[in-house]
């Protein structure tokens, strides 16, 4: 249905039916901190991490302008406990989601409210050679009193043991 001129409507009618709303987005950029798991209730887990997102584009006088906006984004139960392990500062995430906000009265009575993207899908975009590397490393500073043998075989065994992982997809996200 097409609005007259001049006229407002707040909800449109199809043949007597209103129009579902929507609230669905789709975020690319890399994470600016390592994520961060909590558990607020007993078995309820939550994942909380900020991502970077750019935009570029040329302004009127053709001059390069990078935008970057930053979002916090919530993920809960097993894709928490997945993404704790794998969203570390600067990996790069693609987050399917929906906006939510919280809204509640501060201490002198102030109505505060804060909007943040609750992730319904999380993809992680493989690590560099180089930053695994670095990782590798890292985590083997504390074990260099290891002999070469036992290093050695511990890295044969790990390649046998390679499994490849499922991601977990929450049962209730429907798209």
């Amino acid at each position: 249905m097409i609005a007259p001129a001049g006229r407002h409507y707040t909800f449109y009618f199809l043949r007597g039916y209103i129009m579902n709303q929507l609230n669905s987005l789709i975020l690319e950029g890399n994470l600016v901190k390592d994520a961060v798991l909590t558990e607020p209730v007993p078995g309820f887990k939550k994942c909380l991490f900020t991502m970077g997102v750019n935009r570029y584009y040329k302004n009127k006088k053709n001059e390069d302008v990078n935008e970057a906006s930053f979002f916090d984004v919530e993920a809960y139960n097993q894709m928490a406990e997945y993404c704790s392990k794998k969203a570390t500062k600067g990996r790069g995430v693609r987050v399917v989601g929906r906006l939510k906000q919280d809204t509640w009265k501060d201490d002198s009575g102030k109505t505060v409210s804060k909007i943040y993207v609750v992730a319904e899908h999380i993809e992680y975009k493989p690590v560099k050679k180089t930053e695994e590397n670095a990782q590798e490393k890292a985590e083997e500073k504390p074990a260099e009193s290891a002999t070469a043998e036992s290093a050695e075989s511990a890295e044969n065994a790990a390649a046998e043991n390679t499994v490849t992982e499922k991601v977990p997809v929450e049962a209730e996200a429907v798209f």
